[in-house]
C-alpha cells in the first residue's frame, strides 16, 4: 500500500551488534532513493552493553520529528518485543527474529517472522543478521535494490572479503521476503518529483557542526573524549590537518579549554567540545576567558545529568550553568542551534561573535541532535562570512592599552610578535595595560565594559536573523522555545491549526543575551505562552519569567528521550480548553428616528473610572 509518512523502530541487544548500523544504513538507502529521513536512537552507556533502540522516520517531504506511533517494529529479541509491541499502530507491521522471540497474538498487526539466526548460519555469516534485516526492509518498503547495494558497498566496503559477505547477506534478506513472505511490498514510498536530482546531504548534527567550524576557519581544536561530543573531535582530526589546522587530545577538559584559549591568544580561531560534566570542569577557565577578553568557542553537547547521569540520553539541562556558571558575574554569549542543518550556520555565527566581542561563546547542542541523521539541503556557502577580530595597529609613540574603555566595550587585541603589543592576559582585575588594579573605579569600568560587549551582541541576533518564526502570528496561544524541541513544535502547530487552534511560535538561537525587543513584541499580545524544554525545572521558562515579568506555561520532559509532536499538541489543546470564551459581540442598535437617539443618549450618564494599578505595577514604580 502507499503511505506518505512511515515510522520504523529497530530494537535489540548491543551484544548481538549492528542495531544502529541497521538503522543508519537503511536511512541512507532511503535518502539516496530520494526520500527524507529523520532518526533518533538510545544506546547503553556501559561497556558491557545492553538494549539499543534506533528509530527512523521516512517520507517524501521534510519531516521534523521522530514520529509518534510505529508503522513498523523490527525486533531482534524478546526484550524489544516486550518494550515496543504496544506502540505499533493498528494496521502496522511487526518483523521479529523467530529464532529468539515470540510475539503475543495481536489483531490488526501483520506479523512477519524472520529466522535471522538460521539465515545467517546458512550463508556462514553469523555477524550478518543486521544486513539480512536491511535486505528484508528494502523489499518491504519497495526501495531500489541497486541503491541498497551501492550504499552497503560505500558504508561497509572497506575490506573486500567483508563486502562480499555483506552483499550476500543483503540479497539473502531481500530474497527471503520475496520468496517466503510477500512479492508485493506492504509499504511503498514514492519520492517527490525531482527529489533524486536535488543535491542533498545526509549528515548527523555533530558532522554538520564540525563542518561549520571548518567553514568558520577554525584552525585549532583541543578536546577530551566524552559522550556525545567525541564525534566532533574525530571528524576534525580527520580534516583539520589537511587545512593547516591542529587537533590535540588533551589530558582532561580543563587542559583542553586552556589550550584553546592559548591558541586564540596567539591569533588563531580555536574551539573545544564537551558535555555537561566537562563544562562543569571548565567554569574557571570560561571565567578566565571573560576576564582576559579572549575569544573562544565551547561546544556543549548536552546529556542527561546530574553528575555522570545518562551519557547516551538527551537533556537540555545545562542552560543555567552555561549562562550563569562561574564565580561572580562573567558574561558570555550562549547560542543554541535548532536542527542538524542549523548547526552548520550557527557555528559560523559562534566564531564571528566570539571574535567580534572578544568573549567566550558557549554553543548548546544536545545528544539527540548530535547523533541524529537527517537529510538536509546542501549548505549555502554564499551565506558564510567570517568576521575578523579587531587588531591593534602598532604605534611606537603610544603604549599599548589592551583593555582601553571604548564606546562598545571592544578594545583592539595584539598578536604575539607585534612590536610594542606585549601584555599579560591574567585572571586578576587590571588596568587598561593589563597590569593588576584593584581600585573601585577601575573595577566598575571593567565590569561595565565586559557586560556592555555581551549586551550589544543581542543586536546581532536580530540583524543576523538568529531566530525562527512559524505558525499564525496573530494567534492567542504561542510557543516560545529553544534548541531541538523545534521539530515536534512545528508538527504540533500544524496539527493544531488544522483543528482550528492557531498557534504562533518563536525559537531564538541566541539564548544569552536575549534579543529582548524581539521576544517582548512576540509575547505582548498572547493569552498563553508555552515553553517546551527537556529539563526538570523548566530552566528557560524561568529565565523568560524573570526577564519579562510574564507567567508562562512550562512544558517539561526529563526522561532522557525527545519530545514528540503528540505531546506538544496535547499541551496546545489543553491550553486552548482553559482560555476564556471570546465575548459575544453586542447587536448594533438601529435608531428609527434621530430624536430617539438623542433622548437615549441624554438619559445615560457616562462615568469614567480611573484605572487602579495592580500591586505588581505599584511595586515596579517604587
Amino acid at each position: 500500500m502507499a503511505n506518505n509518512d512511515l515510522t520504523v523502530r529497530v530494537g535489540g541487544d548491543s551484544a548481538t551488534g549492528g542495531i544502529v548500523t541497521t538503522g543508519e544504513v537503511f536511512a541512507r538507502i532511503a535518502a539516496y532513493a530520494g526520500l527524507e529521513v529523520y532518526t533518533t536512537r538510545t544506546i547503553p552507556a556501559e561497556i558491557k552493553g545492553g538494549h539499543v533502540m534506533f528509530q527512523l522516520r521516512i517520507a517524501p517531504t521534510m519531516v521534523w520529528s521522530q514520529g509518534d506511533d510505529l508503522d513498523m517494529l523490527i525486533a531482534f529479541d524478546q526484550e524489544s518485543l516486550d518494550r515496543y509491541h504496544a506502540l505499533i499502530r493498528p494496521g502496522g507491521i511487526l518483523i521479529y527474529n523467530s529464532n529468539e522471540s515470540t510475539p503475543p497474538p495481536t489483531e490488526g498487526i501483520t506479523q512477519y517472522p524472520l529466522a535471522l539466526n538460521d539465515l545467517a548460519k546458512a550463508i556462514n555469516f553469523q555477524r550478518g543478521r543486521n544486513i539480512i534485516t536491511i535486505g528484508a526492509m528494502v523489499k518491504l518498503f519497495d526501495l531500489p535494490f541497486e541503491t541498497a547495494t551501492a550504499v552497503v558497498a560505500k558504508q561497509l566496503g572497506r575490506k573486500k572479503e567483508m563486502l562480499e559477505q555483506n552483499l550476500l547477506a543483503l540479497k539473502t534478506g531481500y530474497d527471503y521476503i520475496e520468496q517466503n513472505v510477500t512479492r508485493t511490498a506492504p509499504y511503498h514510498l514514492t519520492p517527490r518529483d525531482g527529489a533524486k536530482d536535488e543535491e542533498r546531504l545526509v549528515l548527523s548534527g555533530n558532522q554538520a557542526l564540525a563542518m561549520g567550524a571548518i567553514a568558520a576557519q577554525c584552525k585549532f581544536y583541543a578536546g577530551y573524549p566524552i559522550t556525545p561530543a567525541t564525534d566532533i573531535m574525530e571528524f576534525l582530526a580527520g580534516e583539520l590537518p589537511h587545512l593547516d589546522g591542529t587537533v590535540i587530545q588533551a589530558e582532561d577538559e580543563m587542559a583542553a579549554l586552556a589550550m584553546a584559549i592559548g591558541a586564540s591568544y596567539s591569533g588563531v580561531r580555536a574551539m573545544t567540545a564537551t558535555s555537561g560534566p566537562g563544562l562543569a570542569l571548565m567554569q574557571e577557565l570560561i571565567s578566565h576567558a571573560t576576564m582576559t577578553e579572549i575569544p573562544v568557542v565551547i561546544v556543549d553537547v548536552q546529556r542527561a545529568g546530574p553528575s555522570t547521569g545518562m551519557p547516551t540520553k538527551v537533556s537540555q539541562g545545562d542552560l543555567r550553568m552555561s549562562v550563569f556558571g562561574g564565580n561572580d558575574d562573567a558574561p558570555r554569549i550562549i547560542l543554541a542551534p535548532v536542527s542538524v542543518e542549523d548547526n552548520f550556520y550557527q557555528m559560523i555565527n559562534a566564531f564571528n561573535l566570539a571574535e567580534k566581542y572578544q568573549t567566550p561563546v558557549i554553543f548548546l547542542s544536545d545528544q539527540d541532535m548530535s547523533v541524529r541523521v537527517q537529510t538536509i539541503p546542501a549548505f549555502d556557502l554564499s551565506r558564510v562570512r567570517n568576521e575578523p577580530r579587531l587588531l591593534w595597529e602598532p604605534n611606537p609613540n603610544e603604549k599599548f592599552e589592551r583593555y582601553q574603555v571604548t564606546a562598545n566595550g571592544v578594545s583592539p587585541m595584539s598578536i604575539p610578535g607585534m612590536p610594542g603589543g606585549q601584555y599579560v592576559a591574567e585572571g586578576l582585575e587590571h588596568n587598561v595595560y593589563g597590569e593588576p588594579s584593584y581600585s573601585p573605579e577601575q573595577r566598575h569600568d571593567n565590569m561595565d565594559k565586559r557586560a556592555l560587549k555581551v549586551r550589544l551582541a543581542a543586536q546581532d541576533a536580530e540583524r543576523l536573523e538568529m531566530y525562527q518564526k512559524f505558525g499564525d502570528p496573530s494567534a492567542p496561544v504561542a510557543i516560545l522555545g529553544w534548541g531541538s524541541t523545534i521539530g515536534p513544535a512545528i508538527e504540533a502547530v500544524e496539527r493544531a491549526a488544522a483543528e482550528g487552534m492557531p498557534v504562533a511560535a518563536l525559537y531564538v538561537k541566541m539564548i544569552f543575551p536575549h534579543p529582548h525587543d524581539l521576544i517582548a513584541d512576540f509575547i505582548a499580545q498572547r493569552q498563553a505562552i508555552i515553553v517546551p524544554e527537556l529539563n526538570y525545572t523548566g530552566q528557560y521558562a524561568r529565565m523568560i519569567q524573570a526577564e519579562f515579568w510574564r507567567e508562562v506555561i512550562s512544558l517539561r520532559k526529563y526522561g532522557g528521550v525527545p519530545l514528540t509532536a503528540r505531546e506538544v499538541y496535547a499541551e496546545i489543546k489543553r491550553v486552548y480548553a482553559t482560555l476564556p470564551a471570546a465575548p459575544k459581540k453586542a447587536k448594533p442598535v438601529t435608531a428609527k428616528k434621530p430624536a430617539t437617539v438623542k433622548r437615549v443618549a441624554a438619559k445615560k450618564k457616562v462615568v469614567t473610572k480611573k484605572p487602579v494599578a495592580s500591586k505588581r505595577q505599584t511595586a515596579r514604580r517604587k
